[in-house]
């Protein structure tokens, strides 16, 4: 089972969302993760789908998506060199004593402090994927209270 990022460049209005969504849904395709948002002109939105399956079903989504009509265009980033991120917020138990030991271990991976309560500190972290996934699995030891993921953006790189 691979999974590939595909970009959507669609028409910025009502029901755009829903009809992609329902192009997945109907044919039992999976999103892993789906983002959206303006691009520098606010009648196009982006989308960034992260499609689980094998090539065969990948090459059936982007012509799929290719068909609809609030699709302008579709970019499918295998074999391109990409920068991708994703952004996490996460709620982590903190005592006094291990405040300065949670901090320290954030600040390994670039997280920042976004809150410090009386029994947690809250971090964000934008990152890719990997360095997202390692940042959970070191802090899931003090407590993960709450995690809040947007999922993964991403453009080509240019040879600029």
């Amino acid at each position: 089972m691979n999974t590939r990022t595909i970009s959507v460049l669609v028409e910025n209005h009502s029901g755009t969302l829903s009809r992609i969504s329902g192009l997945f849904a109907s044919r039992g395709y999976n999103i892993a993760s789906l983002t959206v948002g303006e691009t520098e002109d606010p009648s196009i939105s982006r989308m960034t789908i992260v499609v689980e399956g094998d090539n065969a079903i990948i090459e059936q989504v982007v012509k799929q998506l290719n068909k609809l009509i609030d699709v302008i265009k579709v970019i499918d980033f295998e074999g391109c060199s990409i920068i991708e991120r994703e952004f996490i917020l996460v709620r982590v138990d903190s005592t006094k004593s291990s405040r300065h030991e949670i901090v320290e271990l954030a600040g390994l991976f670039g997280a920042k402090v976004a809150y410090v309560g009386s029994t947690s500190i809250t971090f964000e972290l934008s990152a890719t994927c990997d360095i997202i996934n390692d940042f959970i699995g070191l802090i899931k030891p003090y407590g993960v209270k709450e995690l809040i993921r947007t999922g993964k953006v991403a453009m080509a790189q240019t040879k600029k």
